[in-house]
């Protein structure tokens, strides 16, 4: 067993699993304005109380996980994206205090409300140009970073970002369709349709800029015999997009939010494809940056022990809360 494949995976899985779980609850809050004041917007942010805090725990095992299992990329990686992810945590911390304040603070709501939709969007943008940043390519000297304070910011890593704000909204937009119901239900159903549309857009515009960024990613892509397995991704992409499509014209309730997800899945595949085996695509492998074997043993033995108990409460979690929201809570 290779120590380092799964310790790759272990942070993808933390990743893919943050992206889903607070996506949708980020996108919620992208969508905030757009419901109507009073009941609806209760009903609204009610659907997601009882789990989007948790829902971040994934985002701390990703970071906490890199630092630890790959120590080389931590130290290269954060240098180069410091303002995108401080931005995104500013993003965060301001939106958590949004939702509890605009509960404790009712003549000072509309404030709070216009807060909560201002650090979702800060934080989806943010987490969308560093992604952008990481696919673009970052300067490494030696050891450490070689690039600049403002080479995470291109017309690529901003196309990432409005892609990751379109595709969060569109989670929230399944979320509400699934766990709501009434008026909140009728205008998520509305804003999904040309959201679903914006997704597949964005994701085709990102796929089609990725293969030039790198001549690695364009080999992966495109060169014989890996066109044969990379061509079914986007052929599963249309697929998944009429599907969704749809699901929303007819009404479903759960449907349009599990396609969403797997919209996000194949888009994730795809990631895959362009910078396995890299950490730093293009200048760092997964194996260069790994900590030492016994230092990967110790933490697989915490993780293996602390990750089927965060699986196992927010399993749980879903599991109560698992009905609709109506105006006085789930059930």
């Amino acid at each position: 067993m290779d120590l380092t494949v799964i310790w790759a995976g272990i942070i993808a899985f933390a990743v893919a699993a943050y992206v889903v779980m607070d996506g949708f609850d980020l996108g919620i809050g992208l969508l905030f304005l757009r419901i109507r004041e009073g009941r609806e917007r209760d009903m609204a942010m009610n659907s997601i109380a009882p789990v989007w805090d948790g829902n971040e725990t994934w985002l701390v095992l990703g970071g906490g996980g890199l630092m630890a299992a790959f120590p080389l990329a931590y130290a290269i990686v954060l240098p180069a994206l410091y303002a995108p992810l401080i931005a995104m945590l500013l993003g965060l911390v301001f939106r958590g205090v949004a939702f509890e304040f605009r509960w404790r603070d009712p003549a000072h709501r509309w404030f709070w409300d216009l807060g909560f939709t201002a650090g979702s969007a800060l934080a989806t943008m943010a987490q969308g140009i560093t992604l952008g940043a990481l696919l673009q390519g970052i300067t490494v000297k030696g050891r450490a970073y070689g690039g600049g304070w403002w080479d995470w910011l291109t017309p690529f890593s901003l196309l990432t970002g409005l892609s990751l704000l379109g595709g969060y909204a569109l989670l929230g937009a399944g979320w509400l369709i699934w766990k709501t119901e009434g008026q909140v239900q009728d205008e998520a159903r509305r804003l999904a349709r040309p959201l679903s549309i914006a997704l597949l857009v964005a994701i085709g515009a990102v796929s089609a800029y990725t293969p030039f960024l790198e001549l690695k990613y364009y080999q992966a892509w495109f060169a014989w015999p890996n066109i044969l397995l990379s061509a079914i991704v986007p052929i599963l992409v249309t697929g998944t997009g009429l599907a969704l499509w749809r699901s929303i014209q007819k009404g479903r309730d759960h449907r349009p939010f599990v396609l969403t997800l797997a919209l996000f899945g194949l888009s994730m595949v795809g990631l895959a494809i362009s910078i396995w085996p890299d950490v730093i695509p293009g200048r760092v492998s997964i194996w260069e940056a790994a900590a030492p074997e016994r230092s990967q043993i110790f933490m697989l033995a915490g993780a293996g022990v602390l990750v089927p108990i965060i699986l196992a409460y927010t399993a749980w979690a879903y599991w109560v809360f698992r009905g609709k929201v109506g105006e006085h809570g789930y059930h």
